[in-house]
C-alpha cells in the first residue's frame, strides 16, 4: 500500500473512537463521525476508502 497522506483531523477522530473502543465505551456518534470523515476524504481524495480507513487506524493503534 502506498503511503496515504492522513490529515490530522482524521487521526483526531480515530484517537477518540479508540480511547472509548478501549474503555468499553464507543459511541454510534462517535464512530459515525470517524467514517463520515473516512469517506469524505477518500471520495475528494480519489482514495479506496478502506484502504485509508487501514492507514488512520494503523498510525493510531500502531504508531
Amino acid at each position: 500500500m502506498a503511503d496515504i497522506d492522513i490529515p490530522p483531523h482524521l487521526i483526531e477522530l480515530e484517537r477518540a473512537a479508540w480511547a472509548e473502543q478501549q474503555e468499553g465505551a464507543l459511541t454510534v456518534p462517535t464512530a459515525a463521525a470517524v467514517q463520515k470523515a473516512i469517506t469524505e476524504h477518500a471520495i475528494a481524495k480519489g482514495l479506496p476508502r478502506y484502504q485509508l480507513e487501514m492507514a488512520v487506524k494503523k498510525a493510531v493503534r500502531h504508531p
